[in-house]
C-alpha cells in the first residue's frame, strides 16, 4: 500500500515531520517515506488533510475485562479488588474471557492502539488461559500476552506463578518471538520466595515482566531480593519515592502510568511531575482497566498532559513528550522499539491515519497539539497492524456484544454483579 499526501509524524529522530509525504508499506513493513514516491501496482490511500502516526501502545490492559464497561466509574480501589478480583472473575467462564479480550481487543484497533500489554490476572486455569491466547490470536492486534493468575487463586496457592502450566504455554503456544502475539509475565503480590520464583522464571524462559506497584511490590524491595530484571514495566507507581524512581532508571525499568484510572480510583495523580525529574526514567501510558475508564490513548495522553501542566506551566513537557510517551515509549518499554513504535523503514507497518479535514481538529496548526488536545478516537480514519489494514465495520461488533450482555445478565442473575441503582449522588 501507498500512503499518499500525509502530514507524517514519525517519532523517528532521523526523519521527523513530513509533510505532504507518502509511506510505503510492502508486507509488512515500512520501506520509505518520503515526498512523491512511485510504487506501481500498489493500493493507495489517499490520506490528503490526514495525520498518519506509529500506532499507539498501551503498556498495561487488563483485556479479560472487556465485558465490564463503566463498571467502576464511580468506585474505590478496595472495592475494586473485592468484587471484581475475587467476586466477577471467578464466575468468568473460558468462553466468556475469550469474549472479553476480543471486545477489548477490538476497542484499541478502533482508537488507534496497535501493541496492548494485556496484563492477563485472571488465569490458573489452564482452559482460561487457551481461551485467552486463541482469541488473542484471532484479532490482529499486537499483543504482549502477560500471564498472571487470578487474585483468588493466588490467595489459595500462594504469589509463585504455575510453573508448568508457563512451560507449557511458552513451548506450544506462544513459542514464536516474532509473531503478533508474544508472552511475558505478570507476577501478583507473592512473598519473598515467590518473587524469587517468579524472576527466575522470566529469566529461564526469556520473558518480559511486569508489576503493579504496591506497598508489597517495590523496585528496591525485588532488588534486594535479587528479582529485579533489566526492562522490568512497573505500573502506577503512585507515591514512589526519587529514590525508588531512580532504582527503576538504574535497572533498565520503565514506568507505565494510567492517567485516567489512577484518577478515578484513587490512586492519586500520575507521576508526570516527578517522574520528568529523573533522569534515564523511561515513561508511557496505558489505559489500564477497560470497567473504570476509556479504552482510548487520546484520553490518557490529554489527561496526563493537563495533570502536568495544572501542576506547573513550567514543567518541561510538550505535546510531542506526550505522543512519543504513547508511541515509541511504550514500543521501548515493551523492548519492541526494534519492530514497532515509529515510522521507520524496516520495522512493521503498525500506523494510524488521522483524519484532520474537518472542523473539529484542523487547520493543523501544530500537529502534536492537534492530536494531544483536540482529536479523539472519532479522528481515526484506518488502523494498520503489520501492515493489515483495519477500518470500523458498522455492526460488525454486535455478535459479541449480545454474548457479552447475556454473561453480565447471568452473573447479575446469581448475584455476582448488581444492578445499576442510578442514585444521585447524596442520596447513597
Amino acid at each position: 500500500m501507498l500512503i499518499r499526501h500525509a502530514t507524517v509524524l514519525s517519532l523517528d529522530p532521523a526523519i521527523g515531520e513530513v509533510y505532504d509525504a507518502d509511506v510505503l508499506v510492502d508486507g509488512a513493513r515500512v520501506t520509505a517515506v518520503g515526498r512523491g514516491l512511485q510504487a506501481p501496482g500498489h493500493d493507495v490511500l489517499d490520506a490528503t488533510g490526514c495525520v498518519v502516526i506509529p500506532g499507539f501502545v498501551d503498556t498495561h490492559r487488563h483485556m479479560w475485562e472487556g465485558g465490564l464497561r463503566g463498571l467502576l466509574s464511580a468506585e474505590t480501589l478496595d472495592w475494586y479488588f473485592q468484587r471484581v478480583l475475587m467476586g466477577i472473575a471467578p464466575a468468568l467462564t473460558p468462553d466468556d474471557l475469550a469474549v472479553a479480550v476480543t471486545l477489548s481487543a477490538r476497542a484499541a484497533l478502533g482508537s488507534g492502539i496497535t501493541t496492548v500489554l494485556d496484563f492477563a490476572d485472571v488465569l490458573g486455569d489452564p482452559a482460561r488461559t487457551d481461551a485467552v491466547v486463541a482469541a488473542l490470536q484471532d484479532t490482529g492486534l499486537r499483543v504482549r500476552f502477560s500471564y498472571g493468575v487470578a487474585r483468588a487463586w493466588s490467595a489459595e496457592h500462594g504469589g509463585a506463578l504455575p510453573a508448568a502450566d508457563v512451560r507449557r504455554v511458552r513451548s506450544t503456544l506462544l513459542a514464536d518471538d516474532d509473531a503478533l502475539v508474544t508472552m511475558g509475565l505478570a507476577p501478583v503480590v507473592a512473598d519473598d520466595a515467590a518473587e524469587r520464583h517468579n524472576a527466575a522464571l522470566a529469566d529461564e524462559l526469556g520473558l518480559g515482566i511486569a508489576y503493579h506497584v504496591r506497598d508489597e511490590i517495590t523496585p528496591s524491595r525485588l532488588l534486594r531480593l535479587g528479582a529485579l530484571r533489566p526492562g522490568t514495566t512497573f505500573i502506577h507507581g503512585n507515591g514512589l519515592s526519587r529514590a525508588e524512581l531512580t532504582t527503576i532508571a538504574d535497572h533498565g525499568g520503565s514506568l507505565s502510568m494510567a492517567p485516567v484510572v489512577e484518577m478515578v480510583l484513587g490512586l492519586g495523580n500520575p507521576m508526570i511531575v516527578e517522574g520528568l525529574t529523573v533522569p534515564g526514567l523511561p515513561l508511557n501510558l496505558s489505559c489500564d482497566v477497560d470497567a473504570a475508564g476509556p479504552t482510548d490513548m487520546f484520553s490518557q495522553m490529554r489527561t496526563l498532559y493537563l495533570v502536568a501542566r495544572a501542576a506547573s506551566t513550567d514543567t518541561p513537557l510538550t505535546p510531542r513528550d506526550v505522543l512519543e510517551f504513547a508511541t515509541l515509549g511504550g514500543a521501548r518499554a515493551l523492548g519492541m522499539d526494534a519492530t514497532t513504535g515509529s515510522i521507520t523503514p524496516g520495522k512493521q507497518a503498525d500506523l494510524v491515519v488521522l483524519r484532520a479535514d474537518e472542523a473539529s481538529a484542523g487547520p493543523l496548526v501544530d500537529p502534536y497539539g492537534a492530536i494531544v488536545l483536540q482529536m479523539d478516537r472519532s479522528h481515526v480514519d484506518a488502523v494498520m497492524v503489520a501492515g493489515v489494514l483495519h477500518r470500523r465495520v458498522p455492526g460488525a461488533d454486535h455478535a459479541l456484544l449480545s454474548a457479552a450482555a447475556a454473561t453480565i445478565d447471568r452473573l447479575r442473575g446469581a448475584g455476582v454483579v448488581a444492578s445499576p441503582s442510578g442514585t444521585p449522588a447524596g442520596r447513597r
